[in-house]
């Protein structure tokens, strides 16, 4: 009998110690367990920005999108308004362009006649713009020599493929055939000493007012062959016939 009794306290510490062993396992098991995750989440911030992917980021992109609307290209008083066109009234030189061409006569031009030695018996009548806008010279100059009641013909082969036109301080030019020359060819030759040329409208023989060019002292001789050629841009053209 005292042998038993040292048996049974040694029994009973090993089974004391074997419980506290199991009991320590079993807290470190659920340390590791899904229990933990509750301290884990208490130690992020409520405040921390969420990573790609969480969900959170829906609530961002929303709040993004939201400021971009106002802003952007969406319809918020942030898009842009395309400019109006100007009227075309107001375009200036559009206007100039249109309103700046007129008839080219006495009053926008001066005419100078001159006797010339090639072709013979022929003279040269120079305009030049003396006025501010662009003018036009339709057709052929009608002279007047003297008293003349009549207008000499044009040369028709003469006609330029367009209308002369002449920027202010430019020159156009004309011949006159004065007479048939020294064989002959005309008649009733005379002289005269006063000449005043007269221009053409674009769609009416008036074109306004004449202008006088002086001649010679001595004056021109001319006869019934009296021709005139239609206005030309150069002198070399005006002398051709």
């Amino acid at each position: 009998m005292s042998i038993a009794a040292p048996t049974r306290s040694r029994v009973r510490l090993l089974t004391a110690a074997a419980t506290v062993a199991l009991a320590a396992l079993s807290l470190t098991a659920c340390d590791h367990g899904d229990g933990v995750r509750d301290e884990g989440a208490s130690r992020t911030p409520s405040n921390s920005a969420p990573a790609d992917g969480d969900s959170g980021k829906g609530t961002s992109a929303g709040s993004t999108t939201g400021d971009k609307t106002g802003t952007g290209t969406g319809t918020g008083s942030g898009a842009a308004t395309e400019p109006k066109p100007r009227p075309a009234s107001t375009d200036r030189n559009n206007a100039t362009a249109f309103t700046a061409r007129v008839t080219c006569n006495g009053s926008t031009v001066k005419v100078t006649a001159q006797s010339v030695s090639r072709p013979v018996n022929h003279m040269l009548l120079t305009v030049t713009n003396t006025g501010s806008k662009r003018c036009d010279l339709y057709g052929y100059p009608a002279v007047r020599f003297g008293e003349a009641q009549s207008v000499p013909p044009v040369i028709e082969d003469s006609q330029p493929q367009a209308v002369v036109s002449l920027p202010p301080g430019q020159s156009a030019y004309a011949g006159v055939a004065l007479s048939g020359g020294d064989d002959g060819g005309g008649s009733d030759g005379r002289t005269e000493k006063t000449l005043e040329v007269f221009f053409q409208g674009r769609n009416t023989n008036d074109g306004g007012p004449g202008a006088k060019a002086a001649l010679p002292a001595k004056g021109v001789h001319i006869d019934d062959s009296l021709k005139v050629t239609y206005w030309q841009q150069s002198m070399s053209d005006a002398l051709a016939w």
